[in-house]
């Protein structure tokens, strides 16, 4: 049965091992046994019950998603998580030769189009996630926990140019079934590819339609990685999201290889997204 008592050093050191062989197997595209695994783990903890196992895998997925890395598909992050964990992370993830190298192969790895005629099927509800915490409660005690060091996974993926090109040829012909089942054919031929025909400055990368022949602006934001998953975007895309919020749409796709899947935020972005700054523009005074 599982008690409110704080995990031991060596538990939290074989959890996160245990973690690392599923991230490292799954950033590899190599299968493994979830459960296999976790059954050897528990014989190593100290009465856990296995809801405290997932619950703690769940704190690991968080501390990777604050240090803007990939994490293991199916334990979305909870981010009540304490400075021990972050410090077994940063050791045995984050310093790992074998994770870095698995993490930049799966963000630089290329991409086909292959997944055919898309519809409604796809989408999915956005998630709930909270803006990374810098300090948490648990076991009616106080900590102040020092966010994780920063990677460059999900920055390194966002320029695999394939990924980002397969993912807008997907909403491309997403957005033509969509119009020709609403019996738009002619609105469904006029969708543009703008990323492409005008280049990258507009603000958004593909222009639809709605039925009655309004204006549907989209920005898509693609990746092979989990919902959860961080983005990055410009203040040139926020900018246009709010200038054109009665038309602007952001579409995430996420889970690319495996199955993609999407959810999309309409309107003004600045509303509906938390922001962390990640760099300045600057000069000598």
């Amino acid at each position: 049965m599982s008690r409110a008592t704080p995990w031991s050093a060596s538990e939290v050191e074989a959890t996160v091992a245990t973690y690392r062989q599923m991230l490292v197997a799954e950033l590899s595209g190599q299968s493994y046994n979830k459960r296999a695994l976790n059954r050897a783990l528990m014989t190593q903890l100290d009465g856990r019950s296995a809801s405290a196992l997932e619950f703690k895998h769940c704190n690991i997925s968080a501390v990777l998603r604050d240090a803007n890395c990939p994490y293991v598909d199916g334990y979305k992050p909870r981010s009540n998580y304490q400075q021990s964990l972050v410090e077994f992370v940063e050791e045995l993830l984050l310093r790992s030769e074998l994770v870095d190298r698995a993490a930049r192969l799966a963000a630089d790895l290329p991409v086909v189009d292959i997944t055919g005629i898309v519809d409604e099927r796809i989408i999915v509800e956005p998630p709930r996630t909270t803006p990374p915490q810098q300090g948490v409660r648990e076991f009616h005690a106080d900590y102040s926990v020092r966010p994780p060091q920063k990677r460059d996974y999900l920055a390194r993926e966002t320029r695999n140019r394939e990924l980002g090109l397969a993912g807008e040829h997907l909403v491309m012909r997403f957005e033509q079934h969509r119009l020709t089942q609403a019996g738009q054919e002619k609105l469904a031929a006029c969708v543009e590819h703008v990323a492409v025909t005008q280049g990258d400055g507009l603000g958004f990368d593909i222009r639809s339609f709605e039925p009655d022949g309004r204006d549907r602006l989209i920005e898509v934001k693609t990746t092979a990685f989990a919902k959860e998953s961080a983005f990055f975007i410009t203040p040139n895309e926020l900018d246009c999201s709010r200038a054109h919020s009665n038309h602007y749409h952001l579409f995430r796709l996420f889970n690319f290889r495996k199955g993609p899947k999407l959810f999309f935020l309409k309107g003004d972005l600045r509303e509906q997204l938390w922001l962390e700054p990640d760099s300045y523009r600057a000069g000598v005074r």
